[in-house]
C-alpha cells in the first residue's frame, strides 16, 4: 500500500518549491481535527509575517511524534539530510560549547520544518549574523495561579510605559497561552548578559510600581497571586515561542502580533491557526515596522547600575547554566531556612 503524502507548493520569486508532507492527515489536535496538512497550510498563508518575525534567527523546533498530547522533544541542529534551503549558523551556548544551530531563511524551509513534525518555533533573540548580540530586548509576562490573560493586561501597558521611558518602542503579542510578550527592537550592540541586566532593570521598576500585581521573584512559592515577569527568557539560548507560531495546546492557539489598541478587546483563543491567516489578510502585520528604528538599552543599563549601588543584585539563573558571577545561592528559600 503506497504511503499517504501531499505536496505543499510555496511560491518564491525564483520559481516555486514543492514540498512533500508525509502523513498529511495525520491529526495533531484532536480536540479540534486539525492536522499536519491543516499546519502546512497555515505556515505558508502567514509565511510572508512569519519569516519576517522568525527568519535568519537560531532556531529550536519543537517537534511531536504524534498528537500535541504525546511524546516531543527540542531539535536545534539541522538533522542529517536536510535540504539545502534550510541553513544553519554556529552559536555558543551558556556552557560554552559551540554547535550549528538550525536558520529559516525562507518560507519553504519553515514548511519543511512541518514535515519534520514541528509545532512551535522557537527563534533567539538574535540573528544569525550576529549572534552574540540580540536585537529584541523580550519580556515575557506569565500569569501565576489565581491570575489570567486579563491580569497580564494592565502590565503590559504600565511596561510599555517604563519602556519609553527608557528610550524603547514596545511591540505586543500574546503568548499563545495565558501571558504576554512585549519585544522593543534594539541596536545589536550588547551581548546577552546586558540584554538580560536591561530586563531585569526594566522588570524592578515595573515592579515598584505594581507590586501588588507584578513580581520579579524567581522562586515559584514567592510569587503568590501576581505576573512574573520571567526574565531569564532574555538569556542566551533561552526562546519563547514566535510570533505567529502555533503553540502545542488544544485549541490551535496561535501566539499573535497585535496592536496596542486592540489589547484591551481580545484574548489568547481569539488567535488560531484557522482565524489567523484572515485576519492578518484584513488588519496586516502589527509587527511589520518594528526594526525600522531601534533602540538602545543604554537607560535601562543605567537603571541596572543604580539598582545594583542600592544593593540589588543579580538575581537567580536557570538551573542548567553554569554559577554566574554575583548570582545568589540557587536554593529554594523555604529550603534555605530550613538548613539554619
Amino acid at each position: 500500500m503506497a504511503k499517504e503524502e501531499a505536496t505543499i507548493t510555496v511560491s518564491r520569486p525564483d520559481g516555486d518549491r514543492d514540498i512533500r508532507i508525509s502523513s498529511p492527515g495525520r491529526v495533531l489536535w484532536p480536540q479540534l481535527g486539525l492536522t499536519k496538512l491543516d499546519l502546512a497550510r497555515y505556515i505558508v498563508d502567514v509565511g510572508e509575517a512569519f519569516l519576517a518575525a522568525n527568519g535568519g534567527r537560531p532556531l529550536t523546533l519543537q517537534r511531536f511524534g504524534g498528537t500535541i498530547d504525546g511524546e516531543q522533544f527540542f531539535s536545534k541542529n539541522p538533522p542529517r539530510g536536510a535540504p539545502d534551503f534550510v541553513g544553519s549558523v554556529t552559536v555558543v551556548y551558556p556552557s560554552g560549547r559551540s554547535h550549528p544551530q538550525l536558520v529559516l531563511d525562507e518560507v519553504s524551509a519553515a514548511v519543511w520544518a512541518v514535515q519534520m513534525n514541528t509545532v512551535v518555533f522557537h527563534p533567539w533573540a538574535s540573528r544569525a549574523g550576529n549572534p552574540d548580540n540580540p536585537d529584541q530586548l523580550r519580556i515575557d509576562l506569565d500569569p501565576q495561579p489565581g491570575t489570567g490573560f486579563d491580569d497580564a493586561i494592565p502590565a503590559a501597558q504600565k511596561l510599555r510605559t517604563v519602556l519609553s521611558e527608557a528610550g524603547l518602542d514596545a511591540f505586543i503579542k500574546t503568548s499563545g497561552n495565558r501571558g504576554l510578550h512585549v519585544f522593543s527592537p534594539i541596536e545589536p550592540s550588547r551581548e546577552f548578559l546586558e540584554v538580560r541586566h536591561a530586563v531585569i532593570a526594566a522588570a524592578r521598576e515595573l515592579e515598584r510600581r505594581m507590586p501588588e500585581k507584578v513580581t520579579t521573584a524567581w522562586w515559584k512559592e514567592e510569587r503568590g497571586a501576581r505576573i512574573f515577569v520571567d526574565f531569564n527568557q532574555a538569556n542566551r539560548d533561552r526562546t519563547m515561542a514566535g510570533a505567529y507560531s502555533p503553540r502545542a495546546i488544544p485549541g490551535a492557539t496561535v501566539s499573535c502580533p497585535i496592536s496596542w489598541a486592540d489589547l484591551e478587546h481580545v484574548s489568547a483563543q481569539d488567535f488560531t491557526i484557522a482565524t489567523v491567516p484572515g485576519r492578518l489578510k484584513a488588519t496586516g502585520d502589527p509587527w511589520a515596522d518594528m526594526h525600522a528604528k531601534p533602540g538602545t538599552i543604554d537607560v535601562l543599563l543605567q537603571w541596572w547600575e543604580r539598582d545594583l549601588a542600592a544593593g540589588l543584585g543579580e538575581l537567580p539563573f536557570p538551573p542548567d547554566f553554569p554559577k554566574m558571577p554575583g548570582e545568589p545561592m540557587r536554593v529554594q528559600p523555604s529550603r534555605a531556612r530550613n538548613k539554619e
